[in-house]
């Protein structure tokens, strides 16, 4: 995970789920939870990662930051 753009992550409390959860808007799906809200952006931070290299590996074109 080298170089990984710097997205806008949101994280709120979800009483639904019982947990944080980390969205990033401008990748979609790109979501992830936490018991704390600083777990959520780590795990989110993970999945960006993981997200912009699937859609590399798909030719699927990655938004750039803003």
């Amino acid at each position: 995970m080298t170089d990984v753009p710097r997205y806008r992550i949101e994280a709120d409390w979800s009483e639904q789920d019982g947990a944080y959860i980390a969205e990033v808007p401008e990748l979609a799906g790109c979501m992830a939870d936490g018991a704390t809200r600083q777990e959520a952006i780590a795990a989110a931070e993970v999945v960006i990662a993981e997200w912009i290299e699937t859609a590399k590996e798909l030719g699927r074109p990655v938004p750039t930051v803003h």
